[in-house]
C-alpha cells in the first residue's frame, strides 16, 4: 500500500504499545523524518496496549486504518504491538520488509523483569522472531519532572544507535541472535552516554486487594514504580451480592544488586543498551560483539553512517 519508497534510503518501521497517538512514537517519527535519511513507516496500535506482553490476535481479523503523520506512511491497527510488528514486516501491508523495526518510545522504562510484561519490547521481539533487526526504546518518565518535549530529546539521543545499527545491517554484520532494548534516563540533558548492560531482575512488588467497582485509574507499571510509596486510596468495601473484585496494589520495588544491569545503570544516568534473545538474555557472542561496537556509536555522524 505504501508505494513512495526511496530505494536509496533504508526503511525504518515504527511501532509501540502506547498507541499511534502516543507522544513517544510521534516524537520519534518526527525526528526520523526530519533527518531525511530514512523511509519511515508506522504500524502501531490504534489504542493503548501497555503491559500486554507478547499477546497476539488469533481468532479474529484486525483492521488497519491509514492515518496522517507528516513524512511517514502510517497505519493504526486494531491489534497488539506484536500484531503490528508482525503485520508490518509481512509485506501484506507495506510493499517490502523494513530494514529495521523500532518499537517506542515508551513512556516509562522497561528494565529487568518488566521486559516480560512490556508490549514495547514485544513489538521488537516479534520483528526479531520474523528475522528483522529490531530495537525497543523506552524513556524513564517521572511524573512531575519529565515533559513531553523530552521524548524529542530521547529520539535524538537514539539516532547514533539507529544509524550505527543500519550500517551493520547494510554490511550484513549485525548479530542475528539478538535484538536490542534501549532505556533512556530521566535527565537526558546530563546523560552519561551509552552503556552495554544485561537484563536484571528488578521488579515492582505488588499484592492483590479486594475493591469495589468505583476505582481510580490504575497507573502504568512505570508510573507505579515512581509512586510506590503513595496510597492507592481504593475503597475496599463491597456488597455480599456482588462478585468480588480485585486490583493490584504496589507495595515496593526490588532493585538490582549487580552493577552492570539495565535498571541500575539507567538510574545512574546512562543510556542503556541491552541485547536480548527470544525470552532470555542474549547469546554470549552477541554481547561480545556489541561490547566492542557500542563505544564507537557516538563518534559516527549522520552523514557517514549511511
Amino acid at each position: 500500500m505504501a508505494n513512495n519508497i526511496n530505494t536509496e534510503k533504508p526503511t525504518v518501521m515504527v511501532t509501540n504499545d502506547d498507541g499511534i497517538e502516543g507522544p513517544g512514537l510521534l516524537s520519534l517519527v518526527h525526528v526520523l523524518v526530519s533527518t531525511n535519511l530514512y523511509n519511515v513507516l508506522v504500524c502501531a496500535p490504534d489504542s493503548e496496549n501497555s503491559a500486554v506482553s507478547h499477546c497476539i490476535t488469533w481468532r479474529r481479523p484486525i483492521a488497519a486504518k491509514i492515518v496522517d503523520i507528516a513524512g511517514a506512511t502510517a497505519f493504526a491497527v486494531s491489534g497488539t504491538p506484536a500484531d503490528c510488528a508482525s503485520l508490518g514486516v509481512s509485506e501484506a501491508l507495506f510493499p517490502s520488509v523494513p530494514d529495521l523495526v523500532i518499537s517506542g518510545i515508551n513512556k516509562g522504562s522497561n528494565c529487568g523483569y518488566h521486559i516480560t510484561y512490556s508490549g514495547t519490547v514485544a513489538g521488537a521481539r516479534e520483528a526479531f522472531f520474523n528475522g528483522v533487526p529490531a530495537v525497543s526504546v523506552s524513556y524513564d518518565w517521572v511524573e512531575g519532572k519529565s515533559r513531553i518535549n523530552y521524548f524529542t530529546l530521547a529520539a535524538e539521543a537514539c539516532l547514533p544507535i539507529i544509524n550505527a545499527i543500519l550500517v551493520e545491517i547494510k554490511n550484513q554484520t549485525f548479530p542475528q541472535g539478538c535484538f536490542l532494548n534501549v532505556d533512556l534516563p530521566t535527565d537526558l540533558a546530563t546523560h552519561k552516554g551509552y552503556k552495554l548492560t544485561k537484563q536484571g531482575n528488578s521488579i515492582i512488588k505488588m499484592k492483590w486487594k479486594q475493591v469495589t467497582s468505583k476505582m481510580p485509574k490504575m497507573l502504568s507499571s512505570m508510573e507505579m514504580e515512581k509512586d510506590s510509596a503513595a496510597s492507592t486510596g481504593i475503597d475496599t468495601s463491597t456488597t455480599p451480592k456482588e462478585d468480588p473484585l480485585f486490583a493490584r496494589e504496589v507495595i515496593g520495588f526490588r532493585h538490582d544488586s549487580d552493577d552492570d544491569t539495565d535498571h541500575k545503570c539507567v538510574q545512574e544516568g546512562y543510556i542503556t543498551v541491552t541485547p536480548l534473545g527470544a525470552f532470555t538474555n542474549a547469546e554470549i557472542d552477541c554481547s561480545t560483539y556489541l561490547k566492542e561496537w557500542l563505544p564507537n556509536v557516538a563518534d559516527r555522524t549522520s552523514s557517514s553512517a549511511l
